[in-house]
Order: C-alpha cells, then structure tokens, then sequence
C-alpha cells in the first residue's frame, strides 16, 4: 500500500507540488495539472523541468490524472473523442520516461439531451472507451476508469456493464469513494435517490486497482439537479470511507490511495487568487492527508 495524492490541489506550481509530498514523506504524486497544463499539454522544455525536479526530489508520478473520457467530452462528438485519442497518445511517451504505468480516465458525459444509458449510445460509449484501453494495451498502460460524472459513474450496474462490454483485461477501476454521495443512483426509474459509496464499492470491489480519497455530505433534489453537498474530510461526510478503508485492509488490497480532497481547491466557488488563500490551500492538503493517515491508522492499516 502507498500513499498520493492530487497535489495540484496544493499548489499550481511543480515547487510547491513537490515540497507537499515531501513534507508528508511520500514518494508519489498522481499528475494531473502544473500551472494549469496537463501531462499532454504541457511543452517539451515544461516536462523537461518536470522530469528532472521530480527525480532530484525522489519523487515518482504514480498515475497520470487525465481529461481523457470525462465528464467535459460527450460520446456522440467525434471531436471529443478525438481529443482524449490525441491526449493519450501525447502523454503516453511521457509515461513511459516516468515510469508511470497508470492513467485515470472515464466513460464520457452524462448525456444530458437524451436517454444516457439507451442500448444505441451505450454500445458507442463502450466502443469508443475499448479502443481507448486497446490503445493503453499496446503500449503497456492500464485504463483506470474513475466513477464520476460519466457514463460508469451512473450506478455501479453501468460500471459493470462498461466492464463487461469493453471486456478488455486492461481496463481496470479507480474507486472514487466522494464521488457516489453527489450522485444518483440511475437504477429503475426517477426519481433516484443518491448513490450509496458502499454499495457501489462492494459490487466492484474485485475490479478495484487503485482508490481516490474525498468525502461529501449532500441532499438530493427532486428535480434530479446537482445536490447540495458540502465537503468534508475523509471520514466525516457518507462516503462510508472508514468502512471502505477498513474492507481493502481486510480483503487484502495493496494499491495506491489517493488524496482528491477538493476541500482545498475554492473558497466560496472562487479560485484562490492571493498570498493568504495559496496558503491555505497548501495547508488544508497537508492537514486533509495527515488526517487520512490517522483513520488509515484507526482501520488497522500500517504504513
């Protein structure tokens, strides 16, 4: 088991990204922006500065934290599909010099227009994310689906059925355990209740190759429209995540945890834009992890 997390959410910039998991002792950090550049779109000279302050740090990027698939890209444009291809095939390269054998990616939007899980857009979704994971395949990288505000982010049948559908060996799942508490449960017919992170997790557990740590408290609408939610730390909203953490340590897991806190990213839905909030910003990651690593603690796990 290691320990990682999304350090752009403590700081923008590759320095601060790297002093954060130095203070917190760790030896990963899963990439997903610096100053606003992904992995992909970063220059040359950029990932350059990256690979070398990095591996002067001690540091390794665990997995690549992409836009690929995800909840910006709808399944029917071809353009977004193109783009996550041109995406993948940008970072792969700079995978393989940082030894990163993981990348996060998704099942598409939510489609807002129509019937998002209609037998027509379900086979689209489910060949155009297979040829993503052959893709991955070929050059020995594993698809981590993350369920979010995508298609397998629906319930964890559509999870499973995206599993059973692209039936590819390298596609793999991220566990997100936040992620269910602001989400409904598309099961049967509305209204739906939200999603419940435990019930989600169980019946995808054996399909589970890494996990992301973030924690909601939230209300759901009778409209269907994005709940109320509230952030919270790890352990303190529903995402059932003592009884997830405890459950991996139980039935032997041995991958990666995340931190996605999103209780450092905004103050009030405006980004940080001064010296006092990047301070902030900085401290309620180190705090949210170091919170983590005592209920890692509280679930028997050692580290």
């Amino acid at each position: 088991m290691f320990l990682t997390g999304f350090t752009d959410e403590a700081g923008a910039d590759l320095a601060t990204q790297i002093r954060a998991t130095q203070e917190l002792g760790w030896k990963f950090f899963e990439l997903r922006k610096v100053d606003g550049k992904t992995l992909a779109s970063m220059s040359d000279a950029e990932f350059d500065e990256l690979y070398t302050a990095i591996g002067e740090a001690g540091i390794q990027v665990n997995c690549y934290g992409s836009e690929i698939a995800n909840w910006k890209k709808h399944p029917r444009k071809e353009e977004d599909f193109q783009a996550s291809i041109d995406e993948l095939l940008a970072a792969i390269p700079r995978m393989h010099k940082l030894g990163t054998k993981l990348v996060r990616g998704m099942s598409f939007v939510i489609a807002p227009d129509e019937q998002p899980d209609s037998p027509e857009l379900e086979q689209i979704i489910f060949k155009k994310v297979r040829r993503l994971v052959e893709i991955c395949a070929d050059n020995g990288i594993v698809y981590g689906h993350e369920n979010c505000r995508n298609y397998g982010g629906m319930s964890y049948l559509h999870t499973l059925k995206l599993l059973e559908n692209v039936n590819h060996e390298n596609l793999k799942l991220i566990y997100d355990t936040g992620n269910p508490c602001t989400a409904y449960r598309r099961i049967g017919t509305p209204p739906y209740p939200l999603q419940s992170s435990w019930e989600f997790y169980r019946n995808v557990r054996e399909h589970i190759v890494y996990v992301h740590i973030k924690d909601f408290t939230a209300l759901p609408n009778d409209d269907l429209s994005t709940p109320a939610r509230q952030r919270a730390f790890a352990g303190d909203g529903t995402g059932d995540v003592r009884a997830i953490v405890r459950d991996l340590r139980e039935t032997g897991y041995d991958g990666g945890f995340s931190m996605e806190p999103h209780i450092a990213w905004e103050r009030f839905g405006m980004p940080y834009d001064n010296e006092d909030d990047l301070t902030v910003r900085y401290k309620n990651y180190i705090t949210y992890a170091k919170r983590f690593e005592n209920l890692l603690c509280d679930c028997g796990w050692e580290f």
